[in-house]
């Protein structure tokens, strides 16, 4: 297992959906996770210490493992299946640790909140490696960045996401 860090949250362009970049603690490999907006929405408060007057869901987790006398060790993100990652929060009680099935935008969420590490399976992050930009000074090759109507085939979707920087996406905000 590999930590890693939440490079950015961005909104992916051709949908409602947003995209969690994952960026190795110690290299330039990363791993798009696509998440909902309210998730999304949830990671980014956390990361920027935003407060809300009600305690959100996973403020709410945070409390619950707190109460029950746990802490969380770290989240795992583990697999991909049928194009679903799976993850598990690690809480750690007196007795033991406990692993908890959990979506990854959920697991992420909660451990912004709780200060604890993202872990995830090297063999994930050997997918996306950040490519060198050619000399062409081109973020993508042509035919391969979409107009905002157009839709892509996973195969160019995959090519697209090899070839993004970090810098590609702005700064996010909320």
């Amino acid at each position: 297992m590999i930590e890693v860090t939440i490079e950015r949250v961005v909104s992916d362009g051709l949908s409602d959906a947003f995209v969690v970049l994952l960026r190795e603690k110690e290299g330039k490999r990363l791993l798009p996770i696509w998440i909902r907006r309210l998730e999304a929405e949830s990671i980014a408060a956390a990361v920027q210490h935003a407060k809300s007057k009600r305690p959100l869901t996973h403020d709410l987790c945070k409390s619950l493992i707190g109460a029950m006398g746990g802490t969380l060790h770290a989240v795992h993100i583990t697999v991909l299946q049928a194009d679903t990652y799976y993850a598990e929060l690690l809480v750690a009680q007196s007795d033991g640790v406990v692993h908890v099935d959990c979506r990854p935008s959920d697991a992420m969420a909660i451990a912004v909140r709780m200060m604890a590490p993202i872990l995830v399976e090297d063999s994930l992050l050997a997918e996306f490696d950040v490519h060198t930009i050619e000399a062409t000074g081109s973020a993508a090759e042509p035919g391969i960045i979409p107009a905002p109507s157009t839709e892509l085939s996973a195969e160019q979707l995959k090519a697209y996401l090899e070839k993004l920087r970090p810098e590609d996406f702005g700064k996010f905000s909320p």
